[in-house]
């Protein structure tokens, strides 16, 4: 199809919607950064940060915002409203995800404390018990070859953020089926404006059902939410369910699979986690770092002009994460071992692959949690678990935003 957006620059690297070499990508991406010139889906241009020094500076820039108002592109009608990965950037700024300074500050005040710390540890003996519960229907299955994304990785967050919000498990797969579809870079228009407007009616819909019949749930609790008189429009509910439903099982989905599949790939690593040699939290964090649950975010905009070691990102234009690149930073990380590698005794360097600074996730200590308890407990039960097919079988969904694999087919007890 025809560039609706002029490249600005022809060293632009090209990102592949269909995500055939992921990791090919992140080495060309870091290689020519730290700030470089991309080309997404549909020929649309921005800037992405790709080293680690760098994106520290502009995640903390209050120049950079996240209301799409400040997109010239896309106000000056250069970018169809169709296009697919526009679900992912708020069209108001009534989310977490579309504002900046005292109003994000706001709602992230009404709405970020569902994840604190400690409430977050009350959840622990309820975590284990829904793990404990999923492993046991695997059981039967266990000789079989099965998908553990499907069966495990998903129903475990998608049950606890689904509890958490009061979103009935009889829902779970619709909800699935439909946030595949969100973040495709691929979606055809017309699946994308359905897509869109089937998840607002959703959210709609359960807002109706949670104030006629209020439930013990946080979705009730954002309806009844207030701080000094303050409280959440309908509007400010739905975009926080939006991004909390979908934030909430994606990020944990991927990090369960790609920690799993690190570890198969890696088994000197993985004898050394079985022999208590290394934690389950370095299995976590080196996981986020080296394959990242997102690949790239985006967008900020840029209110006046940016300048970053020699180069501008000019008013208007837009700015785009790449974690998995930024994971690569040798700076950041050091030589040895070298950052393209998978390597539990890394000591050098912190990821940040849950964000940085005032936008960073705040559902963060809950993915981390997750996976420290799913991980020990599937490993526990099934300990010789291998893959079903031979790792380089494995592939993405077409998604330059979320780093996950279609399926993870797997032998539990072969």
């Amino acid at each position: 199809m025809p560039c609706p957006v002029p490249h600005g620059s022809p060293a632009a690297v090209v990102l592949d919607p269909y995500v055939t070499d992921l990791r090919a990508e992140r080495e060309t991406l870091h290689a020519a950064g730290p700030l470089t010139r991309v080309e997404l889906p549909g020929g649309v241009s921005a800037w992405s940060v790709t080293h680690h020094e760098e994106a520290r500076a502009l995640l903390t820039d209050p120049r950079l915002v996240k209301d799409i108002a400040h997109w010239a592109d896309f106000q000056e009608g250069r970018i169809p409203r169709t296009w697919p990965l526009l679900s992912t950037i708020p069209p108001t700024p009534t989310n977490l995800l579309g504002t900046d300074g005292a109003e994000h500050r706001r709602l992230r005040l009404l709405t970020a404390k569902a994840f604190s710390a400690r409430r977050v540890e009350r959840l622990r003996p309820r975590v284990e018990e829904i793990t404990r519960g999923l492993l046991d229907s695997l059981e039967s299955r266990a000789d079989a070859p099965l998908d553990l994304k499907a069966e495990f990785a998903f129903k475990l967050p998608m049950s606890v953020i689904g509890e958490l919000y009061g979103v009935p498990e009889d829902e779970h797969g619709v909800l699935r089926d439909l946030y595949v579809k969100f973040f495709s870079s691929v979606t055809a228009p017309e699946e994308f404006l359905e897509t869109y407007a089937t998840l607002e009616r959703y959210y709609d819909d359960m807002i109706a059902a949670k104030r006629a019949n209020p439930g013990d749930d946080l979705t009730t609790e954002l309806l009844d939410t207030g701080e000094d008189g303050d409280s959440l429009s309908d509007l400010e509910v739905r975009g926080t369910l939006q991004v909390v439903v979908a934030a909430g099982h994606e990020t944990t989905v991927n990090l369960l699979c790609n920690a799993v599949r690190a570890l198969l790939a890696h088994p000197d690593q993985f004898e050394s986690v079985r022999k208590g040699e290394v934690g389950w939290d370095a299995v976590v964090e080196e996981t986020l770092r080296f394959d990242p649950p997102t690949s790239n975010f985006i967008f900020r905009f840029a209110t006046e002009d940016v300048e970053v070691g020699g180069v501008v990102i000019a008013k208007g234009e837009a700015l785009m994460t790449s974690y998995g690149a930024i994971g690569l930073d040798r700076a950041e990380h050091g030589e040895d071992p070298r950052p393209d590698t998978f390597d539990l005794t890394r000591a050098q360097g912190r990821h940040m692959s849950f964000g940085y600074g005032p936008h960073v996730c705040p559902g963060a200590p809950l993915a981390r949690m997750e996976g420290r308890i799913a991980l020990p407990m599937l490993f526990e039960r099934f300990p010789d678990l291998r893959l079903a097919v031979p790792d380089e079988e494995l592939g993405h969904h077409p998604s330059i935003v979320v780093n996950s694999l279609k399926e993870l087919p797997v032998l539990l007890r072969p």
